[in-house]
This record gives structure tokens, sequence and C-alpha cells, in this order.
């Protein structure tokens, strides 16, 4: 049985605070832990697609909101849930962070959105086949993960390829289709959202609002390489 949990969840002290907090979640369905912490588990995510990110950032005490920094600024850890499937797969893309389209020509990697996002992060696997209702849905075993020498580069790689094509002033010839492991996609709840972008002389322009996401090819190899998965079959 669970045990209570204070409506306002303070952020923990150290990585092995946040850990045992994670730990502690894992078997217990979204409809148990929702009520913790004053939340209603919705039966599906068509219009509550930030649901599963919100609980666990309660449970967890995250406390940066959607600012452009950790979910955890003490202790610069970002919280991203997972939707796996029954072999324990992705089942889809990631969103790791907004792209500040003016800015982004400027900055280096070492000191990008993407790189603060990612360079620490606690993995929160939790069921996300559209069978299974929300409230019915498990979460699994969390991982505090930090990327390789091999992984960041392959980060960086496609991070500097990317952002050199926006800060050229293409944005809007970017598809999904380039990059390896990170990948740029439009990034608005509708269609009419608009945000600052700059062309090819520099003139600003309004364009959709962009984000980058982690490829399912990516986070999937970070569970095949810390968690026993069943097999294919």
């Amino acid at each position: 049985m669970l045990s209570p949990m204070p409506s306002e969840v303070s952020g923990p002290r150290d990585e092995a605070e946040l850990l045992a907090r994670a730990h502690a979640l894992a078997g217990a369905t979204l409809g148990e832990l929702a009520p913790r912490v004053g939340l209603i588990a919705p039966p599906d995510l068509r219009r509550a697609k930030g649901f599963v990110g919100q609980l666990l950032e309660r449970a967890l005490g995250a406390s940066a909101g959607s600012q452009a920094q950790p979910d955890f600024p003490t202790l610069g850890v970002e919280l991203k849930s997972l939707p796996v499937n029954a072999r324990g797969r992705p089942c889809e893309s990631t969103f790791v962070c907004h792209i500040p389209l003016t800015e982004i020509g400027s900055v280096e990697w070492d000191e990008s959105r993407v790189w603060r996002k990612l360079r620490r992060v606690l993995w929160v696997p939790v069921e996300g086949e559209r069978k299974i209702g929300v409230p019915q849905r498990r979460v699994g075993q969390a991982l505090l993960w930090s990327p390789d020498a091999e992984e960041e580069a392959a980060l960086r790689f496609d991070w500097e390829e990317l952002a050199g094509v926006i800060g050229c002033g293409d944005v809007e010839s970017l598809t999904g289709h380039l990059g390896r492991y990170l990948q740029v996609r439009p990034k608005a709840a509708h269609g009419r959202v608009r945000r600052q972008g700059v062309d090819r002389e520099g003139a600003s322009l309004a364009v959709l609002p962009r984000g980058f996401y982690l490829r399912a090819t990516f986070t999937g190899r970070i569970l095949a390489r810390h968690y026993v998965l069943p097999s294919r079959g």
C-alpha cells in the first residue's frame, strides 16, 4: 500500500534522495499516484498530453516548471518520463526542450539548452500502450543517467548540424528526417502559434515554434543497455 504523500513535495536534497523517491514509485499505477499529488488521472492523453510528466514532477519535487533549466535545478538533473511498450521499448520520441530560434546560432554546445537538459537525466519508464487505460498504467524502475563519451559526441554532432541550419535562417527547410538521434519538430498547441525567427538575410519572420526531440532509437539504446528487457519472441 502506498504511503501518504504531502500535497507539496519539497525538492530532494541530493541525487540519492531523488533516486530513492523515484524507486518508491515503481510498480504503482498512475491512478494510484494521481490523488496523492492532487491530480485526477484522465482516461486517455488526447487532451492531457502533459499529465504523466506533471504527475511525476509533483511526486518527486521538481521545481523548474517550464524554465530552460533542469527540473531539479540544485541537482542539475532533468526528469523525463519514457512511455514504453510491453517489450520495454520506447513508444515515441522524447521532447527535450524548446528551441530559441533567434539565439541558437550564437550558442555553443556546452552552453546549449539541449546539453543542460541531457547532461544528467532521471528516466522514469511508464507503460505507454494505448490499449492500457491511463489510470491503469504502471510506473517502472527509474534510471539516473548521464551520456557516455560516445553518446555525447553523437548528440553534439546532431545538435551542431541542426543548430547550424537554424542559425543560417533555414529553419523552414528542416524536417524530422535530419539528425541521427536528435531531431527538430514543430512544438505548438496548434498551427496558428508563431514565434520570432530569422531568414537567410537576418530579417525577422514569424515561424512555428520548434523543439528538439530524442529519437526512440536513442532512448531505446539506453533502455537496452541498462535494463533486462523481454526478448522479441
